[in-house]
């Protein structure tokens, strides 16, 4: 028989670790496996003479793959024990420093660009991660950070090119911004002489060259009817995805949304957009009630200020994949194929449009730097364009 008495250098916060559990909303039974595991891992710990404060996420995945090795019913998936080392660097028994630190060139440059488009270009997490994954770290495993002084122009084109031949059009132009921004840093940092970002070619892709695909009212309802709102997680859903389909909000933009953001009274809400960027927009009726439906009957009662919260433990704010991966199920669940939140985006748009809106008041709307950006929703009003086109000499109209 297992004890269920602590042993080892994790013993004296074991108060503190079910407490922690309790306060992230973990269930009784869940959080019972979940001190089962710390309670072992804290064994893991005593046999190779380890103390808390040598703690990591690489030590709780050591642990967690011998775990699985030996087999047994322990939960072991791979977000197994997230909590426990975050718990430990909140109260200070280990810290930030404590974790795997980059070694290499490689790693050393890249944690460096990542701090400069964070602090210096105001760049989201997300993004600077997409540039790294995408662009960056594809360029130094063919160049090396030691050698970067020596990369050409020649050098970069012929990257570009190669790449690109495996990749969407979408794919090559987050590479080739992604890139761009990397040379650029690397000129300011003096590693390289000259702006090799001038040396990476453009992708062939004209000025709106496409339409933009939204959804019928008829798939909008569709989406909108996956969601059962007997439940909580129902009601979020559904508040996530009326969110979506009526404001055009971007993923992050809903995943931002805090509590104090709504002004119930005025019916407004603040909109923490790109670039850091704050802006007030109207709360529609049909919104705000299936916010407000959330809120009294599905919201967990949680000191997070944000709006839409996990629907299981750790109850922590949606993170903007999250809030995606709402759409993306309610789209598989309604059969109409693959729809992300842009293609709601979309939706809002058309709808204002040929609500009789014009392009000036839906930039607003989807909070466009530029009219011109909002310009290729006119190509989707096409009675309105029927009427500009001329007929053929020599033809009937």
């Amino acid at each position: 028989m297992r004890s269920t008495v602590m042993e080892g250098p994790l013993a004296q916060w074991e108060p503190g670790l079910t407490q922690e559990l309790k306060r992230l909303g973990y269930t009784k039974r869940t959080a019972s496996v979940q001190m089962a595991l710390a309670r072992r891992l804290s064994q893991y710990l005593q046999k190779r003479e380890m103390c808390a404060d040598e703690l990591s996420t690489e030590v709780v995945g050591n642990f967690l793959d011998t775990v699985r090795t030996e087999g047994g019913a322990w939960g072991c998936r791979p977000v197994s024990l997230p909590w426990l080392v975050d718990y430990f660097m909140k109260i200070g028994v280990i810290s930030p420093s404590t974790q795997p630190v980059p070694r290499s060139p490689e790693e050393l440059l890249v944690e460096r660009y990542r701090s400069y488009i964070l602090a210096e270009r105001g760049l989201v997490p997300s993004t600077a991660k997409m540039y790294i994954q995408v662009a960056v770290l594809p360029f130094l495993k063919e160049h090396g950070a030691s050698n970067i002084s020596d990369v050409s122009a020649s050098d970069v084109s012929r990257f570009v090119t190669r790449q690109c031949r495996q990749m969407s059009t979408r794919s090559t132009e987050r590479l080739v911004v992604g890139l761009r921004s990397f040379l650029d840093f690397v000129h300011l940092e003096g590693l390289v002489t000259s702006r090799l970002s001038a040396a990476v070619p453009s992708p062939a892709r004209w000025s709106q060259a496409s339409l933009p695909r939204g959804l019928t009212a008829e798939q909008v309802a569709a989406l909108q009817a996956t969601c059962d709102r007997r439940r909580a997680v129902g009601r979020r859903n559904y508040a996530i995805l009326v969110m979506f389909s009526r404001l055009g909000l971007r993923t992050c933009e809903v995943a931002a949304l805090r509590l104090d953001d709504i002004d119930w009274r005025l019916a407004e809400i603040v909109v923490r957009g790109k670039g850091g960027t704050e802006e007030r927009l109207p709360l529609p009726e049909d919104v705000g009630d299936a916010i407000a439906g959330y809120l009294r009957r599905g919201r967990p009662r949680r000191p997070e200020r944000e709006v839409f919260l996990r629907a299981i433990a750790p109850r922590r704010g949606l993170q903007p994949q999250g809030v995606a991966e709402v759409v993306r199920n309610a789209a598989e669940r309604a059969g109409i194929g693959r729809v992300g939140p842009h293609r709601l985006r979309h939706t809002a748009a058309t709808e204002m449009l040929r609500a009789g809106a014009s392009l000036v008041e839906i930039a607003q709307v989807l909070r466009h730097r530029s009219v011109a950006t909002t310009a290729i929703y006119a190509k989707v009003d096409h009675l309105a364009l029927a009427e500009l086109a001329q007929p053929w000499p020599g033809s009937e109209r």
